[in-house]
């Protein structure tokens, strides 16, 4: 099949190694962001914090969050040009729906008559919230939507990009505790430009499972 879309996603694939003297450009980084901020939630709930992650003083927080554990993705922390933590709310409350019915006001989707009627979405928050107020279950799943959002965006634009779901989420949330704010991070996506000699998965071919055994049409 051609198509662009296809092309993009033929191309992606997770990269083993990066080339550290390569740093993203400020334009394409500015569409990375901003895609970020575009990506869809349930409920436009928006229940995350993205921390995008460029100094080198970040990027030795980074690497110093892999001491107990998955050090297998501690090389990526100061050779990827970045690293984005996708961060989730494990307890997303009304008050925190409140600011994303305000921005639709202030943005002109709801009128300010009906806040209160906007909130009748909120009774899906509550259908994934447990009696200890957490929903952080629903919460994280929709960090997903935006890293493969993310993910395509970084393909789109050419560039190499590594997902981790081998990170240490406690020394990630002492390490990063100003930025994460009590958000907490599972998964981290690096992205740069990988160092060809060494990135072995760049020359393996691509492999799915075969369309009939994923897809039904009815």
């Amino acid at each position: 099949m051609t198509h662009p879309i296809i092309s993009d996603l033929q191309r992606r694939y997770t990269s083993k190694r990066y080339d550290a003297s390569k740093q993203i450009s400020q334009a394409d980084l500015a569409v990375i962001i901003e895609a970020l901020r575009l990506s869809p939630s349930s409920i436009n709930s928006q229940p995350w914090k993205f921390v995008v992650i460029e100094s080198e003083q970040g990027k030795q927080r980074l690497h110093d969050s892999f001491a107990n554990k998955f050090q297998f993705n501690q090389v990526h922390a100061k050779a990827a040009s970045h690293t984005i933590l996708f961060a989730y709310n494990p307890s997303y409350k009304r008050a925190d729906y409140e600011k994303v019915i305000d921005a639709d006001i202030a943005n002109g989707r709801t009128k300010a008559e009906n806040k209160e009627q906007a909130f009748g979405a909120f009774a899906f928050v509550d259908l994934n919230t447990d009696e200890q107020g957490v929903n952080a279950a629903w919460t994280k799943a929709q960090t997903y939507i935006a890293l493969g959002n993310t993910m395509h965006t970084v393909a789109r634009l050419g560039l190499d990009s590594t997902p981790m779901e081998g990170v240490d989420k406690d020394l990630l949330g002492e390490l990063f505790a100003d930025e994460l704010d009590g958000y907490v991070c599972e998964v981290a996506l690096a992205i740069g430009y990988h160092e060809p000699e060494q990135d072995y998965n760049a020359a393996l071919p691509k492999s799915r499972l075969d369309k009939d055994a994923v897809i039904t049409v009815v």
